[in-house]
């Protein structure tokens, strides 16, 4: 009987593992939610960026369009096996200024907040390709 049900354990278990990583491929491939905002004197790009930090974030600037990649990685915990492997790891996102918008990436500020989000902060006006990325502990 205990041949049975160790049997069936191990049947949900590869179930389960596959199912969770199948989850975790679709959010690879979906892009990251995004918010655009205005102001006067900048546009906010506000990405969902649960479970990262700053050093784990690429932001890049080009052609209007802000791109992001975020490397996560799973913690192990000790006694602990994971059944279901559902987080992506490998996540990207992009946001299109509009047309008209007459901005350049120098003094653009990234931060990752302590709510799960990458904040991109770029300035009307001036120029580069790549912005640094913060902590939100680190930036205060």
């Amino acid at each position: 009987m205990s041949q049975i049900v160790e049997a069936g354990r191990t049947v949900v278990h590869r179930a389960l593992d596959r199912a969770g990583r199948g989850w975790s491929k679709l959010q690879e491939r979906r892009p990251l939610s995004v918010d655009l905002l205005e102001s006067d004197d900048a546009y906010l790009v506000v990405f969902d960026a649960p479970g990262v930090r700053g050093e784990d974030v690429s932001v890049r600037f080009r052609d209007h369009t802000v791109e992001v990649q975020l490397d996560r990685f799973r913690d192990f915990y000790e006694d602990a096996e994971l059944v279901f492997p559902g987080r992506g790891l490998e996540l990207t996102g992009t946001a299109t200024l509009p047309e008209d918008a007459d901005v350049t990436p120098r003094g653009a500020a990234a931060t990752v907040t302590t709510h799960g989000t990458l904040e991109v902060e770029i300035p009307k006006d001036d120029a580069v390709e790549s912005v640094d990325v913060v902590d939100a502990d680190d930036a205060h």
